[in-house]
């Protein structure tokens, strides 16, 4: 397999690319995005076996079981950096070693308990995000792994972007669960 075919499998809606201009629209676009992500994941795993939910997306990729766990630690992490933007001023962000966390014995159990974290989350997510207003939109937090501030704006997008980034891939480990398991 190629690196570009590799890159392709890895971001399969490609990398997250920050609009120029955040308009009013889109934030609102990418809040739907992330209110419904733990309705799409039921829906695509509701049906699946132990078996299938072991499919990887990728060559040395996450099964769907890790993917399922992340997005609720993920998501976790992203409502305490939105809260920590809210109320501290420019707060440095803590941040942690995914693939550290995918290996933990809580990545091996049932997603039930990760998908009923994923509707809470992101239940408290879509209210707080809907009710920000363009001041409360501009604040940020550092993350000292990318060494750059985020804006609460932009970090909306990239949860969506987030969101449907690993929703593809639950899709494509079904997809290619012939040539990846």
């Amino acid at each position: 397999m190629t690196d570009k075919e590799l890159h392709q499998l890895k971001f399969p809606i490609g990398e997250f690319e920050k609009p120029e201009i955040i308009t009013n629209a889109q934030i609102k676009t990418w809040i739907t995005s992330i209110e419904t992500l733990p309705n799409s994941i039921i829906e695509v795993t509701k049906n699946l076996n132990e078996n299938e939910l072991n499919y990887k997306y990728r060559p040395n990729g996450w099964s769907i079981k890790q993917v399922v766990h992340h997005c609720a630690d993920s998501h976790i992490n992203s409502l305490l950096r939105f809260k920590l933007a809210l109320t501290e001023d420019s707060p440095t962000i803590k941040p942690y070693y995914e693939n550290r966390f995918a290996e933990l014995i809580d990545y091996t159990e049932p997603i039930e308990d990760s998908i009923s974290i994923l509707i809470g989350i992101h239940k408290k997510l879509a209210v707080l995000l809907r009710t920000l207003n363009q001041e409360e939109l501009k604040l940020e937090f550092i993350h000292p792994e990318h060494g750059k501030r985020f804006t609460l704006e932009e970090t909306i997008g990239i949860y969506a972007w987030h969101s449907n980034h690993h929703l593809a891939h639950i899709k494509q480990a079904l997809k290619f669960k012939e040539l990846f398991n």
